[in-house]
């Protein structure tokens, strides 16, 4: 595996479930479950991966130390993305991303990790109301077996 077309491809078999591994305050690593895909980054056309996160442990450790590594796996195949994460929510803002793009981009997320909705402005009710974040990984690194 060294492209992320061949890690998208592996964690559909898997419903896009990846572990990320993100670096804490005191060095240690602090890991977690997402749901992840592969997208074009909205701004300069590279493909990412992509997740959306609230979690407050998270997203502190990645603004302090953005580096990442999420780990796709099915059966005994597995796939590592390591790279760089950028945030963009409503406590992580970035150019030309107002609150109406911000909806659209969590949702662009939603689908690229596989996930569909039949109720759409519940689904945008919520991402507003828990402060959920897109977390986009520019590739650094793709390894696997």
């Amino acid at each position: 595996m060294t492209t992320l077309d061949d890690v998208a491809a592996l964690g559909r078999r898997e419903q896009g479930l990846a572990v990320v591994s993100t670096v804490r305050a005191d060095g240690t690593i602090a890991a977690s479950l997402v749901n992840a895909g592969v997208m074009d980054d909205p701004f300069s056309g590279a493909r990412v991966l992509a997740f959306v996160t609230y979690g407050r442990v998270k997203m502190a450790n990645l603004r302090q130390r953005p580096q990442i590594a999420a780990t796709f796996r099915a059966g005994w195949q597995y796939a590592t993305v390591e790279g760089r994460a950028e945030l963009i929510g409503p406590d992580d803002s970035a150019p030309g991303v107002d609150a109406e793009r911000l909806r659209l981009l969590l949702r662009e997320v939603f689908v690229a990790a596989g996930g569909t909705h039949d109720d759409w402005p519940e689904y945008d009710r919520v991402m507003a109301e828990q402060r959920r974040a897109l977390v986009l990984v520019h590739p650094t690194r793709i390894y696997g077996s």
